[in-house]
């Protein structure tokens, strides 16, 4: 365990409670979390914050997921198998990134939010109303599985920020799915990838337990608040605090990676 300031772990509770609340609403809440964690801990390994931030997103992810299932129309059984190829998935990702450094994971990270950034900008309606509906078949049960399941869980394992956001687009993508439904369901997935990702972190012991606990409950607190809010007012409102939260650690994560 590293030396840590009581400032740090006062700011990173604060980050991992706001970054619960985005990723319950609209997803992508290790888009602050896992980048508030790389400054926070500039010491730290970079397996080390992968495993952190997933110690700290599963529970969030649990609470917002239970508290959608409750009173939104999920379907259970089809986001339980995507899940179980995510879950397969981001172990296996979670394998490789043990030999990625902190400094190829930062561009990493910055280029992931400018991409959602432009995403989010270029499709005012994203977060606002669902796509249009259209039947589900079986082969796109099979693509939901394979290509969300298992390749945005490879994507989880090894890098994380954004998982919730791109889980919520390609559900709603694939499966023609409104966006709480998506949202809920992406949830239901993003517990699996968290899962397999923690436990192959937890094996290579590259997880600060006594800091992810503390932060666990922040990101527990904010993950339910934004599943209720997302439910009773919509994410229309999240837009222009993602874009802000988005553009602010893009110039952090830049400046330090070139000053």
């Amino acid at each position: 365990m590293p030396d840590i300031s009581l400032t740090t772990v006062v700011l990173l509770c604060i980050a991992a409670l706001v970054a619960g609340w985005i990723d319950a609403v609209v997803g992508g809440g290790g888009l602050l979390l896992l980048p508030a964690l790389l400054l926070g801990l500039p010491q730290a390994g970079a397996a080390q914050i992968l495993g952190t931030n997933k110690a700290v997103a599963i529970v969030g992810t649990t609470g917002a997921a239970i508290t959608y299932v409750r009173k939104a129309p999920v379907q259970v059984k089809t986001a339980v198998r995507i899940g179980l190829a995510a879950l397969a998935g981001s172990m296996g990702g979670a394998f490789f990134a043990a030999g990625i450094s902190s400094d190829v994971l930062r561009p990493v990270i910055m280029v992931v939010l400018v991409g959602v950034a432009a995403f989010v900008m270029l499709r005012p309606s994203f977060g606002t109303q669902g796509e249009d509906k259209a039947p589900v078949t079986r082969a796109r049960i099979v693509t939901a599985i394979v290509l969300v399941g298992g390749g945005i869980g490879f994507y989880d394992g090894l890098f994380g920020p954004g998982t919730g956001t791109f889980l919520v687009l390609a559900l709603t993508a694939v499966l023609h799915l409104d966006l709480v439904t998506a949202s809920a369901t992406a949830k239901i997935v993003n517990v699996c990838t968290n899962a397999g990702a923690l436990a192959m972190f937890a094996y290579q012991g590259s997880v600060l337990w006594q800091l992810a606990a503390v932060m666990a409950v922040f990101n527990l607190a904010g993950g339910m608040i934004g599943a209720r809010m997302a439910l009773s007012k919509g994410s229309e409102f999240v837009r222009g605090v993602l874009l802000f939260v988005v553009f602010s650690l893009v110039a952090k994560l830049a400046f330090d990676q070139w000053s």
